[in-house]
């Protein structure tokens, strides 16, 4: 009896070769073991990148923290404050949606309209990887949106 555990499988998708210049293209199977990991690869490494400049910042506010005597600047340095703290808290919810993203690619449902079920487009993908909608079923979601928002 082989043993298939968790970490056998994690072993699997860390042996799929990727050319660095590989391009996910349409003329090959939608979500195959390659786009699989060139998504995953991509995800990674933007969340990677969100969370070492949110380390940044909050080491930057960290810094930042002194008493200024100037009313004027100590507002200019409240207002830039709180932009940062909001600009975080942006990228929280990105990276939720990453991680997001990444658990769809291990339950093999990335990649496909929660909507329609159908494809969403690899152009999409690559432009937005945590896209969840294909870009119809997302306009109209848009559309229905904008209407009640108006009510």
């Amino acid at each position: 009896m082989t043993d298939v555990g968790p970490d056998k499988g994690a072993d699997m998708k860390a042996q799929v070769f990727l050319p660095e210049d590989y391009q996910p293209v349409e003329d090959e199977p939608f979500m195959n073991e390659r786009q699989t990991e060139y998504f995953r690869r991509k995800l990674i490494k933007w969340r990677e990148d969100i969370l070492a400049s949110s380390r940044d910042t909050i080491e930057g506010l960290q810094d930042g923290t002194r008493a200024i005597p100037d009313v004027a600047d100590r507002a200019s340095e409240e207002t830039d404050r709180a932009l940062e703290l909001r600009t975080r808290d942006r990228q929280r919810k990105l990276v939720a949606k990453i991680e997001a993203a990444l658990r769809r690619i291990e339950e093999g449902e990335y990649g496909y309209c929660e909507v329609t079920g159908e494809p969403i487009s690899l152009k999409r993908l690559d432009a937005r990887p945590i896209a969840t909608m294909s870009l119809e079923a997302q306009e109209r979601h848009e559309r229905r949106e904008k209407v009640h928002r108006d009510d």
